[in-house]
């Protein structure tokens, strides 16, 4: 029987260049949607799976985040003073029940698969989950639950996977599965950003990841690839050579909260469902558009 996921590794590090200057002293992760930060949303997600151990890889100036999930007693004791119990409950249900954060640093930007190598002290010989806070995924169950069930079944790596148009390949990893068309596949082979000529597919790999902790020793003989960087696609297709990898389609809406249209996508649609504001701002909407 697979081991139950208990931690989750949430690469926080990068610079956020798209958004400048909006991140040019704010982590990207910390972008609202509405009235929640990106990596909230990711760390909710992650809870929801049964995840506990909520571990960030971060670099320079990404102090808010952990100051965003710190508890702040002035802010508590000013909110219970004024008698605003329901502002005090968000406030001290941002991280949720029964989860800890462990942070460690990653001192020089060497990409995704560095990321995650830096987390080995703390994941130890445990499976994880892999969560890219820019990919806001709107999934029931949601997107790692979805997961964590896929890997108690099957237990082996799985990759969060969509069609994407062939001409973005080139921002993806993208893989060679058995039957591209199916909800779940084997995974043939993986490459990273293939140039629309050459990708094998036009099945992208996605924000969320499953990973068995055979992935670290991949890691670790891993050679610098695009960019120079340390890149996961290239340890996870080292790791096909050893071990089954499954392709999983989640059922649900990514939003690709690292590019700008992707944000006000998702800043739209959730502020349509929001408790609060839902209704007048669909009212605003349908006003703009007479």
């Amino acid at each position: 029987m697979a081991r139950r996921l208990t931690k989750a590794v949430l690469p926080v590090a990068g610079l956020g260049s798209r958004f400048l200057p909006a991140t040019k002293a704010s982590p990207k992760e910390m972008l609202p949607v509405v009235d929640k930060p990106l990596i909230q949303y990711a760390v909710e997600e992650a809870a929801a799976a049964g995840i506990t151990d909520m571990i960030f890889v971060t670099g320079r100036n990404k102090r808010a985040i952990e100051d965003h999930f710190d508890r702040v007693h002035e802010l508590e004791d000013a909110l219970a003073a004024k008698g605003r119990k329901q502002l005090l409950e968000l406030v001290q249900g941002v991280l949720p029940a029964g989860c800890r954060c462990i942070y460690i640093r990653q001192a020089e930007p060497l990409g995704l698969g560095h990321a995650v190598m830096c987390a080995q002290p703390a994941v130890g010989d445990e499976p994880f989950a892999v969560l890219l806070a820019d990919d806001l995924m709107d999934c029931r169950p949601p997107a790692t639950a979805q997961l964590a069930e896929r890997y108690a079944a099957e237990g082996c790596s799985l990759l969060a996977v969509e069609e994407v148009p062939r001409e973005q390949t080139a921002s993806y990893g993208i893989v060679s599965a058995t039957d591209a068309a199916a909800a779940v596949t084997t995974v043939r082979a993986i490459v990273e950003k293939p140039a629309p000529s050459e990708a094998p597919s036009t099945l992208a790999v996605v924000g969320r990841y499953v990973l068995t902790p055979a992935i670290f020793a991949h890691l670790a003989a891993v050679q610098p690839g695009r960019g120079g960087e340390i890149q996961l696609t290239d340890a996870i297709s080292a790791l096909l050579g050893r071990e089954r990898v499954l392709a999983v389609r989640l059922n649900g809406r990514r939003y690709d909260c690292g590019s700008k249209l992707g944000y006000l996508q998702a800043t739209v649609e959730l502020g349509l469902r929001h408790a609060e504001v839902g209704s007048a701002f669909a009212e605003f909407l349908a006003r703009r558009g007479k």
